[in-house]
């Protein structure tokens, strides 16, 4: 198998993150992921894939919070070759409700990780790039919930979401010239601890009738997309959000 560079994932210690972690490691990356709770499913995770013969570390790191991503960005390892693809994966719903009943904190947290970590992570990255004059490729994760806009449940995310999309869309333009690709991957709803951690385990189940497909998405359909856009098999690709949402 050919050896390719380093990916960094945010997110990556459950669900769509950690998903993305493991196909990453076995086409070839060197993959380094955050975690900000979940040390002992992180490290798992690492031990699973090095004792696989790949090459995986975790951070903990809260990209809410500005003062972690320039040491994230610092404690990068030497020995997994350049970073070469950046996927700002990590994001929050906040609890799950009426737009009336959502507190200025939920919204300043989930604006926090999902919008101001994602846009601060692809400035440090983007400029690391365009000073070397390397190139690589950035997957933001976006959600169906962009276009949807989650009436009832968190119009608030929604609108985090549908700002990842303005900012993938504008800054692949913005770089198109210089090699640096930038896209979205837009998932359905998918089984995930998202919705317990949103306060609502079930809802995967209830949602499933909407979905054209009449089912919701498993982690790893979600992380193909995301790994097939870091590859060059998606080399004329840019500025683009791919919806993986059964239809929706």
């Amino acid at each position: 198998m050919q050896r390719r560079g380093m990916v960094l994932v945010t997110g990556g210690s459950r669900g769509i993150g950690a998903a993305t972690v493991r196909l990453a490691a076995e086409a070839g990356f060197g993959v380094v992921f955050t975690y900000v709770s979940r040390e002992d499913a992180a490290r798992a995770l690492v031990a699973d894939l090095v004792q696989r013969g790949h090459r995986a570390h975790c951070i903990e790191a809260d990209v809410g919070e500005p003062d972690h991503i320039d040491r994230l960005m610092s404690s990068l390892p030497q020995d997994m070759g350049p970073l070469v693809g950046l996927v700002n994966n990590a994001g929050l719903t906040g609890p799950l409700g009426a737009f009336v009943d959502t507190s200025l904190e939920t919204m300043r947290r989930v604006t926090a990780v999902n919008v101001i970590g994602t846009m601060l992570l692809s400035r440090y990255v983007v400029a690391a790039w365009l000073a070397a004059g390397t190139h690589g490729s950035i997957v933001n994760v976006s959600s169906i919930a962009a276009t949807l806009g989650a009436p009832g449940e968190y119009v608030h995310y929604a609108a985090t979401k549908g700002a990842v999309e303005s900012f993938t869309i504008g800054l692949a333009k913005e770089l198109a010239a210089t090699g640096i690709r930038v896209n979205a991957v837009s998932p359905g709803t998918t089984l995930t601890d998202i919705h317990a951690t949103a306060g609502e385990p079930g809802r995967p189940q209830r949602v499933a009738s909407r979905i054209p497909m009449q089912r919701v998405a498993r982690p790893q359909e979600i992380a193909e997309a995301i790994v097939w856009l870091l590859e060059d098999k998606a080399s004329y690709v840019t500025g683009s959000v791919l919806k993986v949402a059964g239809g929706s």
